[in-house]
């Protein structure tokens, strides 16, 4: 649920945001406006969601991806999704190459849950909702769009800063 729910509340807060602020409506700042919520929900809240489902109900979660319960590598892969959820909200005040950094950590931590997902379905025939359902696509889905955002942000920043 928190799949769909995140994205749309990120999208409404920049929707917010541009709306209230006293900016120019220009692409880049509507990007702007939509990166940093977006991390700071999809990242920041969703990770904070993680962490809590791992660390307070490891073996809820542990069923629903059909892991064995009482690992304590489930603990470890809960303080991994707090990170990212710290990161994530700190994405609403520092900007530029931190947001660069985190989409680079959310990546790999992304892509490689992307591949053990993937491993435990050809190995296991896990095909367990919380392993080869929506978590599966948006460890792949996730990293890429806001690879993409960035890539895009930067590039119309660079425009910005040019003169003819």
């Amino acid at each position: 649920m928190h799949y769909f729910t995140l994205p749309f509340l990120g999208l409404l807060a920049a929707g917010l945001h541009i709306l209230f602020k006293k900016q120019p409506l220009n692409p880049k700042n509507i990007l702007e406006a939509v990166l940093s919520y977006g991390l700071a929900f999809n990242l920041g809240i969703s990770g904070l969601y993680a962490f809590m489902g791992h660390a307070f109900v490891p073996d809820k979660v542990a069923e629903s991806i059909l892991w064995p319960s009482g690992s304590p590598f489930q603990f470890e892969v809960a303080v991994a999704n707090l990170s990212f959820g710290v990161l994530g909200i700190l994405c609403l005040w520092i900007r530029g190459k931190f947001w660069l950094a985190t989409i680079i950590a959310f990546s790999v931590f992304g892509f490689g849950a992307a591949y053990g997902h993937i491993r435990d379905i050809i190995l296991h025939q896990n095909y367990a909702p919380g392993n080869a359902g929506a978590a599966l696509y948006i460890d792949i889905i996730q990293p890429l769009v806001f690879i993409c955002l960035y890539a895009l942000y930067k590039k119309l920043s660079k425009k910005a800063n040019t003169f003819p």
